[in-house]
C-alpha cells in the first residue's frame, strides 16, 4: 500500500491530526525552553479562546476572515492552481470596499450600503485576480509567480493611494476616514449579549454561508465536477470538452472574489475605515487553512477556528506569561504550515503499512 493507496478517512482526518499533534509537540517544547509549563500555557491557551464566551468570540470574529482567505485558496488548489496572493487580493479588496463607502455612505440607506461595499470587495478582489489567471491560461505564466509579484504590486499600491488620496486633511493616521455608522456589519452580540463587547458580526455567518456553497458546488454541481476535472488532469478534462484556460480564469475571478470578501469582517466589522497593512497576513493563513483542511468545507472551518483561537489565545498568554512573546504564536503557526504543507505525507508511509499490517 503507498500514500496514495490510504482511505479517505485516514488523508481526510488521521494525517491532519498528527501533522498538528507533531507541530503542537515542537511549540511546547519550545516554550518549556522557553522556561514556562506547556501544559499550562495550552491550559491558559484554551480557557482564554475557547471556553471563555468573550474569548470564543473574538477567536470567530479571526476564524470570520480566515474561513474567506482559506476558501479563496482552496477554490484555486480544486483546480490545480495555487493562488498564493489572497493578501493581495483581500488588500485591494478592501480599497474597493472603501471606495464604495467613501462615495455612498452619505447617501445610502444601510440595507443598501452594505451589498455595495461587499459588491466592491468582491470585484477588486476578483479584478486583481484576472491577470495572474489570464496570464496562466493564455500565455503559460506561473500564477504562483505571478500572484506573488500582485502581492508586492498590491502592498506598494495601497501605500500610495492611502497616503495619497484617502487620509483626510490635517491627519496624521495612514487611513482613511470612517464610515458612516450605516456602514457596520450588525454584531452578534446584539441577539447574544453573552458574547460581550466583541468585533464579532454578521460577517460570521456569511461566512458559514460561503462554506455551504462552496461545499454544494464542489459535490453537487456539474461545474464543479469539471472544475476537479480539471485540477486532476487538464489533459483529460480537455478531451472532455471542458475550456481550461475559461476554467482557469473563471476559478481565478472567484477565488480573488473571496479573498476581497475577507475584507468586509475586518473593516466593515470593526475598524470601519481602511488602514495600512490591515490584511496583517491573513491571506498566507489562507493557505495553511487550505492544506490543513484537505479543501474541505468542514476542514477549513476547523482550520480557521484553530488558527483564530492560536491569536486570540496567544494575546492571553503572552500577557499571563511574559516569557512567551506574542511572536512565539507566528512561529507555531509556520510549524502547523510546515507540517500540514510542506510535510503532509510525513506520517503517510508509517499509516500505510500499518493498515497494511492490520488488512493482512
Amino acid at each position: 500500500m503507498n500514500n496514495n493507496d490510504l482511505p479517505r478517512w485516514a488523508t481526510a482526518f488521521v494525517l491532519p491530526i498528527l501533522n498538528l499533534l507533531s507541530a503542537l509537540l515542537v511549540a511546547a517544547l519550545v516554550i518549556h525552553l522557553l522556561g514556562e509549563d506547556p501544559l499550562e500555557s495550552l491550559h491558559i491557551l484554551v480557557n482564554s479562546a475557547i471556553l471563555n464566551p468573550e474569548g470564543l468570540s473574538y477567536t470567530l470574529f479571526y476564524a470570520s476572515t480566515f474561513i474567506f482567505t482559506g476558501l479563496s485558496v482552496s477554490l484555486a488548489m480544486q483546480a490545480g492552481l495555487f493562488n498564493i496572493g489572497s493578501e493581495g487580493q483581500m488588500y485591494l479588496g478592501g480599497l474597493g470596499l472603501t471606495l464604495a463607502m467613501l462615495a455612498c455612505d452619505a447617501v445610502l440607506p444601510a440595507w443598501a450600503l452594505i451589498p455595495v461595499a461587499m459588491l466592491g470587495a468582491a470585484l477588486f478582489g476578483a479584478l486583481w485576480a484576472f491577470l495572474p489567471g489570464y496570464l496562466q491560461a493564455k500565455r503559460g505564466s506561473h500564477v504562483v509567480v505571478t500572484t506573488i509579484m500582485f502581492n508586492f504590486i498590491a502592498a506598494g499600491l495601497m501605500n500610495f493611494v492611502i497616503v495619497k488620496y484617502l487620509i483626510p486633511v490635517g491627519e496624521q493616521n495612514t487611513a482613511s476616514r470612517l464610515f458612516a455608522e450605516s456602514g457596520a456589519m450588525p454584531r452578534l452580540n446584539t441577539w447574544l449579549p453573552m458574547l460581550g463587547d466583541t468585533p464579532l458580526n454578521v460577517s460570521f455567518l456569511l461566512a458559514i454561508a460561503a462554506l455551504a456553497v462552496y461545499g454544494v458546488a464542489m459535490a453537487r454541481s456539474a461545474w464543479g465536477f469539471k472544475l476537479r476535472a480539471t485540477g486532476l488532469n487538464q489533459h483529460a478534462a480537455h478531451y472532455a470538452g471542458i475550456s481550461i484556460s475559461k476554467m482557469i480564469i473563471v476559478v481565478m475571478l472567484l477565488s480573488g472574489a473571496l479573498a476581497g470578501l475577507g475584507s468586509v469582517n475586518s473593516i466593515m466589522g470593526s475598524t470601519h475605515y481602511l488602514s495600512l497593512n490591515f490584511p496583517a497576513g491573513a491571506g498566507f493563513v489562507g493557505i495553511a487553512i487550505a492544506l490543513m483542511g484537505r479543501q474541505h468545507p468542514v476542514g477549513i472551518f476547523l482550520s480557521a477556528v484553530l488558527f483564530g483561537a492560536l491569536i486570540q489565545g496567544g494575546f492571553d498568554l503572552s500577557l499571563e506569561k511574559p516569557n512567551i512573546p506574542t511572536e512565539t504564536f507566528i512561529f507555531i503557526q509556520g510549524l502547523i504550515i510546515l507540517f500540514c504543507g510542506a510535510m503532509e505525507n510525513f506520517y503517510a508511509p508509517a499509516l500505510a503499512a500499518m493498515l497494511k499490517r492490520r488488512k493482512g
